[in-house]
C-alpha cells in the first residue's frame, strides 16, 4: 500500500524518516528544531523518535 502523502503526521510515530518532506516538516515542528538539527540528530542517534528527542535535549 502506498503512503498517503496528504496525511500530516508520520506513518510510524516511533520512527523518523528524513527522506520524506512531510515527515521532516512534522518532526521539526514537533521537536522544535531546524531541518539541519533534525538531520544531525538522526545521523547521530538513529531513527528512533525517543533517541532523537533525547539527543536534542542534551
Amino acid at each position: 500500500m502506498a503512503d498517503d502523502k496528504t496525511k500530516r503526521g508520520p506513518a510510524d510515530s516511533s520512527r523518523i524518516n528524513v527522506n520524506e518532506d512531510y515527515e521532516v516538516a512534522y518532526w521539526t515542528e514537533a521537536l522544535g528544531c531546524t531541518e539541519e538539527e533534525l538531520q544531525k540528530a538522526v545521523k547521530s542517534a538513529g531513527t528512533s523518535a525517543k533517541a532523537v528527542r533525547e539527543y536534542l535535549n542534551k
